[in-house]
């Protein structure tokens, strides 16, 4: 598997418990068993974690052997943005470090801002902002969760440019402060803390 998606085996296995949609397109799940491959927010039962490779292009897995799910259906392009929208996707999650504005965004994708927005929205239902924001407070949540990073270093870390800005987003996106998450994840295991 081969890309320059900041992703880890466990990062994606945690999207893929949380049939996070945020992330379809940019990398998909296969199972060995089963010899399938399906989107991170696919429904189906989870398959257990030593059974799990994942690929960032279908065309790679289907090469490995693997057949694209029914119930996903992960080969199936919704609209002609698509493709648009999941290399706007990736952008995001390559660059989230970055400080992007929506012209940075829109720059790259070779539109306006105006018509990425819009285009975005259609497909996602959320903006560019609040895409890379929630990239953004789910790389805090793993950091907070799996180093002992301070929460100022993880807040610039991830690309925020204010502790103000991330303690905001992080709590509208998870229901806790970040101390609060750390402290839940370190006690429970992190993995119930991101549904």
């Amino acid at each position: 598997m081969t890309s320059g998606l900041n992703l880890t085996f466990e990062e994606m296995w945690e999207k893929i418990m949380a049939c996070d949609r945020k992330y379809d397109g940019l990398f998909f799940t296969a199972v060995k068993t089963t010899k399938i491959y399906c989107r991170p927010s696919c429904r189906s039962r989870k398959p257990k974690k030593i059974n799990v490779e994942f690929f960032y292009d279908m065309k790679e897995a289907e090469k490995a052997g693997y057949r694209p799910c029914k119930r996903c259906q992960p080969e199936a392009a919704h609209s002609p943005q698509v493709e648009l929208v999941k290399n706007v996707k990736a952008f995001l999650l390559n660059h989230y470090k970055q400080k992007l504005e929506l012209q940075d965004i829109a720059a790259h994708a070779g539109l306006s801002a105006y018509y990425l927005e819009r285009v975005f929205k259609q497909e996602t239902q959320e903006t560019p902002r609040t895409y890379l924001e929630k990239i953004r407070v789910d790389k805090a949540a793993y950091l907070l969760a799996t180093t002992d990073r301070t929460n100022l270093e993880i807040c610039y870390e991830v690309g925020f440019q204010s502790s103000s800005s991330f303690y905001k987003a992080f709590r509208s996106l998870k229901k806790f402060s970040p101390s609060e998450f750390r402290t839940l994840a370190v006690k429970d295991g992190h993995h119930e803390l991101d549904h």
